[in-house]
């Protein structure tokens, strides 16, 4: 083995990673082993020592702050005042580089334009109106995921198979024959085209594909198991004669089905690439002996897996903690406690993070750091109070409490849609200001004087009768502020919007509306939690300098802190009853990986959590623990029951529950029911 400076602090396995050159390499990089340095080195090395052409190699990432990041690494481990690497970049970055090399092989010229999803979304309106196609009933998002989904796999339109059990897809298909054709028009092209039109050319014109074969003399991938069909199809028309590719990624890390990724490039990559080689990195750098251990039994359960046994030099650390709550408050008040009692002395907030399955489970924490002055932010995302949809609900709320709030009226106005254009807010705001009232008087004075357009004069007189309508409902029959929210969203339309829309995005914004209806049940009347809501979006403003990191586990991947909460783990959220409806047993082992990438996030310390009673969607849910938990191996384990010291139907609760996987059983509610009256 060679004993070059850049080598000298890499482990055994990592060096023979870096020095295996020729033919077809799978590096199986387990959480927290060193990837980066690895495949940073191996380029090091292919220039240094086997003379390679920085021109010849194709290194290709997912972010462009991993590109950069590699970039910088190997200009400064090459000491030279190289620009580094030609053909280093994300997959999108270097197919539009060899697009413009040769445009006109897919129909395209060189100047083409690669249009963003605003652009995306106009142009589907645009075909969806010439069409007679209601986009309130197939929202163009939707179509262009499906779209999307189509160049995942590799299919023009000519290709699609129609999903019988898709009801969309028929309808959608000849829009994406209009829409392919109408880019080529414009001299354009989506992100989804980069690739496929790049899989084309390689496809259709050998001489193109010869140039880059030769070329390419070596191919590094970084997180493989994050790559697609048509993304795995690209690298192998690019691979060549040679098969010097060198794949590094983790298949216990495969946590993106639901944007397109295959794990089964990953699994069957032997099969892809002959006579390939496996190197597994198993020493972690990152995280305690009993944080591994338990993370390790845990994805062990899978059985899709290349498989490696993740080992430290790190000391053996704190067991990994379990605990048990009475219901999801109980759960929020116990973690901040834990931070504010024990770990704030001895850890940075920056360097906690609370790991969620779903985005709306931050409310609860949020409303409990509120409460207690602990700092905090969201990371790739947006506080609760913060949310498009939830500004909206609140908008509305604020508006029927008090007409004149003008910038709750500007929010609602026309949301959803009731052809109430800029130019007829405009005319409303100088209406306003000139005779001093509000936006909401102004729209009454004005359609009395009948000096609005009439498709506008109609949405607003239907708006103002709604208003006047809620008012009622508030004022004289009394009714609860949280069934007037429901009413609101019910009569506005607003419901029956998010609705009709069916893609991720929307389903989340309705978990967050009911668990902004939860949220509101805390409180006894309108006014208490409007003003909440006013004082809490306040105090958030006002800090600054360290806070406690608040995230998905699907953002948290590639991160890393000292202490790492994993709270919520409930059968039906954590695994996430969706999931494994669509993809059954597919499903739950995603859902077991991303449990596995919750817990390796944690270097230091580990809590684990779940609640016997959460309230959702405004109401009492009666919860079982996550069959994960029965997974997690005993002696790595403490456990901890936190509820009151009083006689109640939970205090003969188990840890280690049976789950019975039965497809008819309807709720996690119902089978503790039975177990208890058995």
């Amino acid at each position: 083995m060679t004993n070059l400076d850049y080598l000298k602090n890499l482990n055994s396995e990592q060096k023979k990673a870096v020095i295996t050159t020729d033919g077809p390499l799978l590096v199986v990089a387990g959480a927290g082993s060193g990837k980066t340095r690895v495949l940073t080195s191996k380029i090091v090395y292919l220039i240094k020592e086997k003379k390679i052409i920085p021109n010849q190699i194709l290194s290709v990432t997912f972010t462009n702050k991993a590109a950069s990041e590699m970039q910088n690494r190997v200009i400064k481990m090459l000491k030279s005042s190289s620009k580094g690497l030609p053909w280093l970049g994300t997959f999108h970055s270097i197919c539009a580089k060899l697009l413009r090399k040769h445009a006109r092989s897919v129909g395209l010229n060189s100047n083409f334009t690669i249009i963003d999803t605003d652009d995306q979304v106009r142009l589907i309106k645009n075909i969806c109106k010439s069409e007679n196609i209601d986009t309130k009933k197939l929202s163009p998002k939707v179509i262009l995921s499906i779209i999307d989904r189509w160049k995942n796999k590799g299919y023009y339109p000519a290709k699609v198979i129609i999903n019988k059990k898709d009801i969309y897809e028929k309808t959608i298909l000849p829009i994406y024959k209009i829409y392919q054709k109408k880019l080529l028009d414009l001299n354009a092209c989506d992100f989804g085209d980069l690739i496929l039109h790049c899989v084309e050319m390689l496809e259709k014109d050998n001489g193109i594909r010869e140039i880059y074969t030769n070329n390419f003399k070596y191919i590094l991938v970084d997180e493989y198991q994050d790559t697609n069909f048509i993304q795995g199809k690209w690298l192998n028309l690019l691979t060549g004669k040679n098969n010097n590719i060198c794949c590094v990624g983790d298949d216990d890390q495969s946590i993106y089905s639901w944007r397109g990724a295959e794990i089964k490039n990953f699994l069957d990559f032997d099969k892809i690439y002959e006579d390939t080689k496996i190197i597994r990195l198993e020493e972690n750098y990152r995280s305690t002996q009993n944080i591994l251990s338990v993370a390790s039994d845990l994805i062990a359960n899978n059985q899709n897996r290349v498989g490696k046994d993740l080992k430290t030099s790190i000391q053996d650390g704190e067991l990994v903690k379990l605990n048990c709550f009475k219901n999801g408050k109980d759960e929020a008040i116990g973690l901040s406690d834990e931070i504010e009692k024990n770990l704030k002395k001895n850890y940075s907030l920056n360097n906690i993070a609370i790991l969620v399955r779903a985005i709306f489970q931050t409310r609860e924490f949020e409303e409990r750091f509120l409460k207690i002055g602990l700092p905090y932010r969201i990371i790739g995302g947006i506080k609760f109070y913060d949310r498009a949809e939830v500004k909206d609900c609140i908008a509305y709320l604020r508006l029927v409490y008090q007409e004149k709030d003008d910038l709750s009226f500007e929010r609602i106005i026309n949301n959803p849609k009731r052809f109430i254009g800029e130019s007829t807010i405009k005319q409303l705001h100088e209406f306003g200001k000139k005779n001093s009232i509000s936006l909401l008087s102004s729209s009454k004075k004005l359609i009395e004087l009948n000096q609005i357009k009439p498709k506008a004069k109609n949405g607003l007189n239907i708006f103002l009768n709604l208003l006047l309508k809620w008012q009622n409902d508030l004022n004289i029959k009394k009714i609860n502020h949280v069934k007037l929210l429901q009413i609101i969203l019910d009569e506005s339309g607003y419901s029956a919007m998010l609705k009709n829309k069916k893609d991720l995005e929307n389903e989340n914004r309705l978990e967050n509306i009911k668990e902004l209806l939860s949220a509101m049940k805390e409180f006894d009347n309108l006014e208490t939690f409007l003003e909440h809501v006013s004082l809490a979006t306040s105090i958030d403003q006002q800090w600054d300098g360290q806070k406690i990191n608040l995230m998905t586990m699907h953002a948290s991947k590639g991160l890393e802190f000292d202490v790492v909460f994993l709270p919520g783990w409930e059968e039906g959220l954590f695994p996430h009853q969706k999931s494994i409806e669509e993809k059954g047993e597919k499903g739950l082992e995603e859902e077991r990986r991303l449990a596995y990438v919750g817990i390796t996030r944690a270097k230091k310390l580990a809590y684990i959590s779940f609640a016997m009673n959460r309230f959702y969607q405004g109401d009492w849910i009666d919860s079982l623990a996550s069959r994960f938990i029965n997974e997690l191996p005993e002696k790595f384990i403490e456990k901890n029951v936190h509820y009151e010291d009083q006689p109640n139907e939970y205090d003969e609760f188990e840890f280690n529950q049976d789950f019975e996987e039965d497809s008819q059983i309807k709720s996690p509610g119902w089978i503790r029911y039975q177990k208890r009256i058995k």
